[in-house]
């Protein structure tokens, strides 16, 4: 008897239908799986058969033959435990039900029990998309997807818990379902702005950053709070729509970083700058997201920026310019996701202090040597930089309060909505986004602003991605005002935010 099985087969971060098709006959005793399977799928021949044995089941000698189909798909995670056993007792006749509309996920121990494993998220999207009725999933993975109407996510414990729910045929439905698309509300965070004393260019630096999901460079000595203003980025960040919830919890459910529920704030990636390349734009043998995916969404920090290798840094442009990276592997070629902030702070000399020559011994060749660890084409994809200065005595005893990041956030908010509503329908949402035409079309400007910019291509020599940038930020500066179109104050601030030896 052949017995067929749906379940889901993750590439990179995408999900597609696989067919687990089981056939019991007799013939000498074996267990035989094909359909380009992964080493740890072929381990999983002992894992299910000792399950099934400890689960009260008995496997008569037989010749079982799993075929995954389709064969030019290529398998691999624990995942595919619980069709195989639920296949190979289907065929068996332990168990007889419909089972077309049904989809299988989930590891087994030794014991028969159900355990947790990644990437749940989008197996169960795409067996909505497919029509599937019911989702049989590991108890601990329900939390993260039984918020869908479309299709019923049943959590099971154990091998002999899903026979007896399968027998008894009956429907089965989670009646707790998980809200998670209100607003935020009494977030707390561990940094506010309100603690950051002075330093008023990075402040609103970072505010103009969160708005628009603009890139973000800050220079400057140690202790003149570039790690502050880092750690408190994430206060003002914009709010998440629901679908930006599921596309950024789609992609940490596969890296196994989501605890049950979907992601709620934006995320933030601070690598160590000892990363590798694989690491940071994502890849190995079945290639998984990288640091720059993780962070699709929300914010990659990278302190010390010319510590990290020149080949990690240099793996940024195109990600940075396309939202995009694009991993090549013999199975094939994979697309992941990495629209992100990319915020960086490095000091201006390996002592930290250039060109205060009290504290800073080194030499003019030094310092040009430990710039140029960070190359022009990386510079010139930054949206902001800001040089921040030590904070005076003056601005340290200040008695009034700095303005809080909840103050902030609802400007950042109303900025965004601006650009959600501009944008509908662009395949874009944020003016960071903007590219060629598009540029002309959100952003005109007048016979005043157009001679300005001219003025200031000219006089500082720019290249035109630092041309169409100055544009894009004067764009965001005017969101945060609510104003309809750029004016010549727009530009000139947003000019501010590029420092002139770098332009």
């Amino acid at each position: 008897m052949v017995c067929k099985i749906n379940c889901v087969a993750i590439t990179g971060i995408d999900a597609r239908p696989v067919m687990v098709e089981t056939d019991v006959c007799n013939g000498l005793p074996s267990f035989d799986m094909v359909g380009l399977l992964a080493s740890d799928i072929k381990e999983s021949r002992e894992r299910v058969r000792t399950a099934i044995k400890n689960s009260g089941f008995m496997l008569p000698p037989k010749r079982i033959t799993i075929n995954f189909s389709p064969g030019d798909i290529r398998k691999t995670g624990t995942y595919f435990d619980l069709p195989i056993a639920i296949s190979i007792l289907t065929a068996l006749g332990v168990v007889s039900c419909k089972m077309s509309d049904k989809l299988f996920v989930g590891e087994l121990s030794l014991d028969g029990e159900v355990v947790k494993v990644n990437g749940v998220l989008p197996i169960v999207l795409c067996a909505a998309k497919q029509g599937i009725r019911q989702c049989f999933v590991p108890m601990d993975n329900v939390g993260e997807c039984n918020f869908l109407e479309t299709i019923n996510v049943v959590g099971i414990r154990s091998l002999n818990h899903l026979v007896r729910v399968l027998s008894e045929n009956v429907e089965t439905e989670n009646k707790d379902k998980t809200m998670i698309f209100d607003t935020y509300k009494d977030r707390v965070f561990r940094y506010d702005f309100s603690e950051i004393k002075g330093q008023i260019q990075a402040r609103k630096a970072a505010e103009i950053s969160a708005a628009g999901m603009h890139n973000f460079l800050m220079t400057g000595p140690p202790g003149t709070g570039k790690s502050m203003i880092a750690k408190a980025l994430p206060s003002i960040l914009p709010d998440m729509l629901p679908e930006e919830r599921i596309e950024i919890s789609k992609i940490h459910s596969i890296a196994g970083n989501l605890n049950g529920t979907l992601i709620t704030e934006r995320p933030v990636r601070s690598p160590h700058h000892t990363i590798t390349v694989p690491a940071m734009i994502g890849g190995g043998l079945n290639p998984k997201p990288g640091e720059i995916t993780l962070a699709h969404g929300g914010v990659l920090y990278m302190d010390e920026l010319p510590e990290f290798s020149r080949k990690v840094m240099e793996t940024l442009r195109q990600p940075l310019e396309d939202g995009t990276v694009f991993v090549s592997r013999t199975g094939g070629v994979y697309e992941f996701p990495a629209e992100f902030i990319l915020l960086a702070a490095m000091n201006p000399c390996r002592c930290g202090y250039y060109p205060d020559r009290n504290k800073c011994s080194c030499t003019e060749r030094d310092v040009k040597k430990y710039l140029e660890k960070v190359s022009g084409p990386i510079l010139d994809r930054m949206d902001l930089c800001v040089h921040m200065n030590p904070v005076s005595v003056f601005e340290l005893k200040k008695g009034e309060e700095a303005e809080k990041s909840d103050e902030i956030r609802k400007r950042v908010n109303r900025a965004v909505k601006l650009q959600r509503e501009r944008y509908q329908g662009c395949g874009f949402r944020f003016n960071s986004r903007l590219v060629g035409k598009n540029i002309e079309k959100y952003c005109p400007l007048g016979s005043e602003e157009r001679r300005l910019m001219e003025q200031i291509y000219d006089k500082f020599q720019l290249s035109v991605r630092a041309y169409e940038k100055i544009i894009k930020v004067a764009r965001t500066i005017a969101d945060l005002k609510e104003k309809e179109n750029i004016t010549t104050d727009d530009i000139a601030e947003a000019v501010t935010f590029r420092p002139v030896g770098w332009m």
